[in-house]
């Protein structure tokens, strides 16, 4: 019998497998859905299936950078409990992914699944069905951001915010030790401050109108003429970009400064120029709807 692609994501739907699983399931039972899924079960994977329902929310954000220095990566793995999270065995496999992202710099986190890990014919997602069924909980790779370059990286709170951001300047000023600081600095500043954009020209043109929509209402609403309202609404706008722009926020450690200011300043004292490029924040479970569980009626209902 064959089968075709929406055999196999439906498979996959079902399963929670990795698409080739899916697809050598589906060939060896000649396109039979319910004897591929045995197939799977077989294989040693029904563990790692049972558990992909499952809500993973707590794990790590981790950001690094490679040893050359020049490519970083921010990486989302997530774990069922915080516990797990801090298991070693965990945090060595978050480690071969974000090496293996550094390799072999994957499209996304599908593509990374099939990547080999480093020095054996395994890919990561064996690797990571590995890791489901000796760990004993649903492990799941998020998201990545790896960029090349002058970057760095930082980790907040072992491994509750990662922060990775990408600088232009000369070979030598990044070699610096003070921009190995500054730095530091920026990404804590991402870390802590929670910026949206670059600045005021990455801000979407849609997002500027919402914005503006809002802000008029307001001043109408506080009884101003609505023919001075969209002079108002373009001074407060300022304000507004003050808070969402990394490059116009205040610089955390020094309020008389903005971003832009200190990093002007930074260039200037290590004899160049530096420019921040882009940056990445992932806060682990940020989005995910987490499962709240009422203990005492767990234990009531494994009782009956």
């Amino acid at each position: 019998m064959a089968f075709t692609a929406k055999d196999v994501a439906a498979l996959r739907e079902k399963t929670g497998c990795g698409m080739m699983d899916c697809k050598k399931a589906l060939t060896a039972s000649e396109g039979n859905m319910d004897a591929a899924i045995d197939f799977l079960r077989e294989k040693g994977l029904a563990a790692a299936t049972k558990k992909a329902g499952r809500i993973a929310a707590e794990g790590v954000a981790w950001a690094l950078v490679n040893d050359a220095g020049n490519i970083g990566v921010d990486i989302e793995v997530n774990a069922e409990t915080d516990f797990v999270a801090k298991n070693a065995d965990f945090q060595h496999f978050v480690q071969v992914c974000a090496d293996t992202v550094i390799e072999s710099n994957p499209a996304d986190v599908d593509a990374l699944l099939q990547c080999k890990v480093g020095g054996t014919e395994q890919t990561v997602d064996a690797l990571l069905k590995e890791k489901i069924q000796t760990i004993g909980e649903n492990i799941k790779i998020r998201r990545f951001q790896r960029f090349e370059g002058v970057v760095a990286a930082y980790i907040h709170a072992a491994g509750k915010i990662g922060v990775l951001v990408k600088f232009e300047t000369s070979a030598e000023i990044a070699a610096k030790a003070e921009f190995k600081e500054y730095g530091k600095n920026i990404a804590m500043q991402i870390a802590a401050i929670i910026p949206q954009y670059l600045n005021e020209q990455s801000v979407p043109a849609e997002v500027v109108e919402h914005e503006k929509t809002i802000l008029k209402e307001q001043i109408i609403n506080d009884g101003k003429p609505a023919a001075i309202a969209d002079k108002i609404v373009t001074g407060r706008l300022g304000k507004f970009f003050k808070e969402i722009c990394l490059v116009d926020q205040a610089y955390v450690k020094d309020s008389d400064l903005s971003v832009q200011q200190y990093t002007d300043a930074t260039g200037k004292e290590l004899g160049g120029e530096i420019k921040i490029v882009d940056f990445v924040r992932f806060e682990k479970g940020e989005g995910i709807e987490k499962r709240e569980d009422n203990f005492a009626d767990e234990i009531a209902s494994m009782i009956k």
